[in-house]
C-alpha cells in the first residue's frame, strides 16, 4: 500500500486549500502529454494481453507515431476539425490509437460500446452527426443494415480484417505517414462526446471541452488513483464508457503511468485473479460488481506482490467486500464519485482515513456540497441534492453541455450549482454518503440504464399493454433491472413469456439493459395526471413502502 512518503497528497486539507487549476488557452492532449511522454522512445505505455496469451507493449512513442498516421489517414478520408467520430470497439489497441488521433487533428471521439444494436448505433450516428465511424467486424456488420439511413457518415474504417464497402484500418494506417502537425485546440474547443442514459427520453450527449476531461483529469490520476510515473494500471471497464476515460486514458497517462489491458468479451474473475498476480499491475479500478466476484473466489490461492492501492466507483461498496478483499492484498479499495458530466468529484483519498461506506471528501479543485431546493449548503447529517459550485468560477472536469438540448442543459443547474442529480448527506467531518439517485436511472454492474428505454423495448412486443421499470436489490450487482408489465388481452404471464420479453429487449436494445426480474400485474401506481409513479414502485423493491 501507498505511504506518506510516496503518496501524491499526504495532508487532504492543506492540498485542498492551496489547489488551483491552469487552463493555457490552447491545449491537445495529444500533443502536450502523449508527445511529452514520447519523448523517452522506451516509456511504457501499455502492456495488453488476450485470453490467447499473446501480449504485445506499446510506448508513447509508438502511440504517438500511429495517431499521427491514423490522423492522416482521417484527414484524407475527408473528416475536419470539430467532425464527430464514432468509435465502437472492444480492448483493442486500435481505440487508444483512434482517441488520441481525434484529440491531435481536432475532430470529435464519440465512444460506444460494443453491446450497441444497429438501431442504436443508428440513433447515435444521426444525433450527432458523425462523420466516420471505426469498428471491427461484427459491429460493422450490425452498421451496414442501417447506413442507409446514416446519411452524414461518410467515412467507414474497420479493423482486424477487410470488409466490402469499409477501409481496411491496418493497411491504410501503415501506408500514411507519421508526419502530422497537432492542431492548434482551443482549451473551450469541442472534444468528447458521451452519450448517457436519463429518466425520460433516449441518451442525451455530454459534450466535452479539450480542457474538461484531459485537464480535468488531473486530479481523477493524481489524487484517487494515485498514479505515479513507475506504475501500471489496470481499468477492468468497457471502452465504450466515460470511466474509460477517466481510468484507461487520461488519469494514467497525464501522470506517465503505463496501462494494463486485459482484451476480452467477458468478465472471468479467476482470469483476472491469475493475471493480476502473474504481472506487475500496482493500482486497480473496478466497479463495485467487480470486486463482489473477485471475493468469491478462494483469494488465498493468490499472491499479489505488485498491488499497493485498489479503487471502485459507480455505486457504493459494501464494507464485507472490503474487509475480504483488504485481507487478501493488503489494499483498502477507496471509493470515488463522479459521472460522465464530470471528473472525479469526491474520494476516500490514500491520505485520508477511510470511512466505509462513504465516498470520501471533495477532490482537490472542486467545491462540492448538499444543497437544498434553494441552493443553500445543508447542516452535516441532512440529506439533499449532490452540486457542484460553478459560480463565481466554473470549475475544470465540468462538462460543457448536453449538446443540441440548451433546455435539458438548463435544467441542470440552480442558484450557481450544476445538480449531479444523486442525493447525499456529509457527516460532522465532512465525508459525504451516498443516498440514491434523485431520479428513476438504473445503476447496475457499472452500467447506467434510463428506465424509459427499456420500457419502450418492452411496449413493442405484442404481450406488453403497458409497462413500468425501476431498479430492484440484487447481491451480486448491486441493482438491477425490474420491469412490472400488464399484459395485453390474451396473454399469459408465465417463466416462458418471461424469457420471451428479456430476449425481446436484448434484440431491440442494448443487452445489458433487459430487466432481470420481471412482474405480472393487474395495474401500475399512478399520478392524477396519468404518470406513472415509478418510485412508489422502486420504494416497495426496496423495502421502504
Amino acid at each position: 500500500m501507498s505511504t506518506a512518503s510516496t503518496m501524491n497528497m499526504t495532508d487532504y486539507g492543506k492540498e485542498y486549500a492551496a489547489f488551483k487549476w491552469e487552463v493555457p488557452e490552447y491545449y491537445n492532449f495529444a500533443g502536450a502529454v502523449i508527445d511529452k511522454w514520447a519523448e523517452d522512445p522506451e516509456k511504457l505505455a501499455m502492456l495488453w494481453v488476450d485470453d490467447d496469451g499473446n501480449e504485445m507493449r506499446k510506448t508513447f512513442r509508438d502511440l504517438s507515431l500511429a495517431s499521427k498516421r491514423l490522423a492522416n489517414v482521417l484527414a484524407d478520408q475527408g473528416v475536419q476539425k470539430d467532425d464527430v467520430v464514432l468509435v465502437i470497439l472492444p480492448r483493442n489497441i486500435e481505440w487508444w490509437e483512434i482517441f488520441t488521433a481525434c484529440i491531435r487533428m481536432g475532430a470529435m471521439v464519440a465512444p460506444g460500446t460494443t453491446q450497441l444494436t444497429a438501431k442504436d448505433i443508428q440513433f447515435r450516428a444521426n444525433k450527432a452527426e458523425a462523420a466516420c465511424i471505426i469498428t471491427n467486424p461484427e459491429i460493422a456488420a450490425r452498421f451496414d443494415d442501417v447506413a442507409d439511413d446514416c446519411p452524414t457518415i461518410k467515412s467507414r474504417i474497420v479493423i482486424t480484417e477487410p470488409r466490402d464497402g469499409w477501409l481496411y484500418y491496418t493497411d491504410a494506417v501503415d501506408k500514411a505517414s507519421a508526419e502530422f502537425e497537432t492542431a492548434k485546440t482551443r482549451s473551450d474547443d469541442n472534444c468528447i462526446v458521451y452519450f448517457t442514459s436519463g429518466t425520460t427520453g433516449f441518451p442525451k450527449m455530454a459534450l466535452h471541452t479539450h480542457a474538461s476531461y484531459p485537464i480535468g483529469h488531473q486530479v481523477t490520476g493524481k489524487y484517487w488513483l494515485d498514479l505515479r510515473e513507475d506504475d501500471m494500471h489496470w481499468n477492468v471497464s468497457d471502452t465504450g464508457w466515460a470511466k474509460a476515460a477517466w481510468s484507461s486514458y487520461f488519469g494514467p497517462w497525464n501522470m506517465g503511468a503505463a496501462q494494463f489491458i486485459h482484451h476480452t468479451d467477458r468478465f472471468d474473475p479467476q482470469k483476472t485473479l491469475e493475471l493480476l498476480s502473474q504481472y506487475p499491475v500496482t493500482t486497480m479500478c473496478g466497479a463495485p460488481t467487480i470486486y463482489r466476484m473477485l471475493v468469491l473466489q478462494d483469494l488465498s490461492q493468490y499472491k499479489f506482490p505488485h498491488l499497493r492501492h485498489c479503487v471502485g466507483a459507480g455505486e457504493p461498496l459494501n464494507p464485507e467486500i472490503i474487509d475480504v478483499w483488504k485481507n487478501a492484498t493488503g489494499c483498502t479499495i477507496r471509493d470515488g464519485y463522479g459521472q460522465t458530466e464530470t471528473v472525479c468529484l469526491c474520494g476516500s483519498f490514500p491520505c485520508i482515513e477511510p470511512k466505509f461506506g462513504s465516498m470520501g471528501k471533495p477532490t482537490p479543485g472542486i467545491d462540492l456540497q448538499v444543497i437544498d431546493d434553494e441552493g443553500n449548503t445543508l447542516p452535516p447529517n441532512t440529506e439533499g441534492d449532490i452540486a457542484v459550485r460553478v459560480e463565481p468560477e466554473r470549475p475544470v472536469g465540468l462538462f460543457k453541455e448536453y449538446w443540441k438540448e440548451p433546455d435539458r442543459t438548463a435544467s441542470v443547474y440552480r442558484n450557481g450549482w450544476y445538480l449531479t442529480g444523486d442525493r447525499a448527506y456529509v457527516d460532522e467531518e465532512g465525508y459525504f454518503w451516498f443516498v440514491g439517485r434523485a431520479d428513476d436511472v438504473i445503476l447496475t454492474s457499472g452500467y447506467r440504464i434510463g428506465p424509459f428505454e427499456v420500457e419502450s423495448a418492452l411496449i413493442e412486443h405484442p404481450a406488453v399493454a403497458e409497462s413500468a421499470v425501476v431498479s430492484s436489490p440484487d447481491e451480486t450487482r448491486g441493482e438491477v433491472v425490474k420491469a412490472f408489465v400488464i399484459l395485453a388481452p390474451g396473454y399469459t404471464g408465465d417463466d416462458n413469456l418471461v424469457k420471451e420479453l428479456q430476449d425481446h429487449v436484448k434484440k431491440v436494445t442494448a443487452p445489458y439493459k433487459y430487466p432481470r426480474k420481471i412482474d405480472f400485474v393487474e395495474a401500475l401506481p399512478k399520478t392524477v395526471s396519468g404518470k406513472i409513479r415509478r418510485i412508489e414502485l422502486r420504494d416497495h423493491e426496496w423495502g421502504k413502502g
